[in-house]
């Protein structure tokens, strides 16, 4: 995806902050529109697609996370959520909700836009290839490494761009243990204990996806002192 092509949605109560943020990102080449709240978003997203969703956490009403819970049960779309609490628990709500990544206020706009490049650099693009790509077998799933595409038989499963990206790393390196340092890396994120315990809960989201019984993973593996490991037929 070329990113400046991106259409993202701005949600936030605040109308200066979502002004200013509406500015910045169309001055960065992004067609941008706005929602005042989650039920003005709910009505954007039922008639129009977008790549992205910037979202505040704190809104009167309907919260961020309670919008992300939502927007999941149906759609696969970036989001990330701004959130004026800084507590690790708070962070970890949102990822448990659905959001790919989350951002503190206040921040830096230049930043949020790195973010906002990043995840958008790991939406995978579908691309029509008459070649058999090459896949790996997991149990009753198989994952298409060249389209980051998973499939349960016939039927396609969902995965967001973190759990894609995820998949993508893991496939490079197939049994073997990859650190949460090194994950943390991988999908751009800065270090911390934070971004750490974040990876945990991406890969129960992951494995909830993959494993028949995610509490006793077998492809998704960890490995004690190490790490995690994909381990396929």
């Amino acid at each position: 995806m070329n990113d400046v092509d991106a259409h993202l949605l701005i949600v936030d109560d605040d109308e200066r902050i979502r002004m200013l943020l509406q500015k910045f990102l169309m001055r960065a080449g992004f067609l941008v529109s706005g929602a005042r709240d989650a039920a003005h978003a709910r009505r954007l997203l039922a008639g129009l697609d977008f790549d992205l969703i910037v979202m505040d956490v704190m809104m009167p009403g309907e919260t961020g996370i309670d919008l992300t819970r939502s927007v999941r049960e149906t759609s696969q779309v970036p989001i990330l959520l701004l959130t004026a609490r800084g507590e690790t628990e708070d962070r970890i709500v949102g990822l448990e909700a659905g959001a790919d990544d989350y951002l503190a206020k206040p921040f830096e706009p230049k930043e949020l836009l790195l973010r906002i490049n990043a995840i958008l650099r790991r939406v995978p693009e579908v691309v029509a290839e008459q070649i058999r790509p090459k896949v790996l077998g997991l149990g009753a799933f198989s994952y298409d490494i060249e389209r980051g595409e998973l499939w349960q038989g016939e039927d396609p499963i969902r995965l967001t761009a973190t759990e894609n990206q995820l998949m993508k790393i893991f496939s490079a390196a197939v049994g073997e243990a990859i650190s949460r340092v090194t994950l943390v890396e991988e999908l751009g994120r800065d270090r911390g204990q934070a971004q750490e315990r974040a990876i945990d809960v991406q890969i129960t989201r992951l494995r909830r996806k993959i494993e028949r019984d995610p509490k006793q993973p077998r492809y998704l593996q960890t490995v004690r002192g190490a790490g995690y490991m994909l381990a396929p037929d």
